[in-house]
């Protein structure tokens, strides 16, 4: 997600008036994560069972009125890293035969595995991306508060949330002078300098992370940013969490 965090909750006027945007962000958190524990959990080959699933993720997107183009191309983006991965699992032995070209050897079990697996990953990274396209940042942090999260990782979260742009700045500054000192004019020299400004703001990023952390404590800081509304569960959360319960059930009785 942090490959394009910028984009991140572009949650609506229109967007605020859905039955999702009512669910508290536990709630939301809780739906999202049932929801891709039963996807990543389900064996591979068993279709019928993702279909219901995908079918569950459609709604939810109707739902949320999640805009379909950027939902699409973070998955899209988020899918091609993802995709080095998946190309391993085509060359699995076991079936039949279905290509052979000296020890390159597909076969109809690599096929079903393949298949398997990115419509998992798929499925997984719509419901993921849903989520924080609806929700705010903080929101989902004081949510894995509420969930029991080790604190130390939730305070980690925060920090890099909040300070990610600060440093996408600091880089943004090195490259335009290094551009205006024509020192990227050199497709030769480039890496040698994307190479040293790398470890110059990694030594900037550890003195200015000091720094901030010693001037949050002073603030007061307490692990988490402030949230201005802090909504309790209501019967709408409790319906939301049963709904999706009966939907994981379904698949998985179609499963067995």
């Amino acid at each position: 997600m942090l490959l394009h965090l910028g984009a991140a909750h572009l949650a609506t006027e229109r967007q605020t008036n859905t039955v999702w945007a009512r669910l508290t962000a536990r709630s939301r958190l809780l739906c999202v994560l049932l929801l891709v524990f039963a996807i990543a959990l389900t064996p591979n080959g068993r279709w019928w069972t993702w279909a219901t699933y995908g079918g569950a993720i459609a709604l939810l997107i109707l739902v949320s009125r999640v805009p379909c183009l950027p939902l699409l191309k973070r998955v899209a983006v988020e899918l091609i890293f993802v995709g080095v991965v998946l190309i391993g699992t085509l060359f699995r032995q076991g079936g039949d035969v279905l290509f052979h070209w000296g020890w390159i050897q597909i076969t109809t079990e690599g096929v079903t595995v393949l298949g398997s697996v990115t419509l998992k990953a798929f499925l997984s990274l719509l419901t993921v991306n849903i989520l924080i396209l609806t929700t705010p940042i903080t929101a989902l942090l004081h949510a894995l508060a509420e969930l029991k999260t080790p604190p130390l990782l939730v305070a980690i979260f925060s920090s890099m949330y909040r300070y990610i742009y600060v440093l996408i700045d600091e880089f943004n500054s090195m490259q335009r002078a290094a551009r205006s000192r024509n020192l990227m004019s050199d497709p030769r020299r480039q890496r040698t300098v994307i190479g040293n400004m790398i470890g110059s703001l990694f030594i900037r990023t550890y003195e200015r992370g000091d720094r901030v952390h010693q001037a949050m404590l002073a603030r007061g800081y307490s692990g988490l940013p402030p949230l201005a509304d802090l909504t309790k569960s209501s019967s709408l959360d409790v319906a939301a969490l049963t709904f999706t319960a009966v939907i994981l059930l379904i698949g998985q009785a179609i499963y067995l």
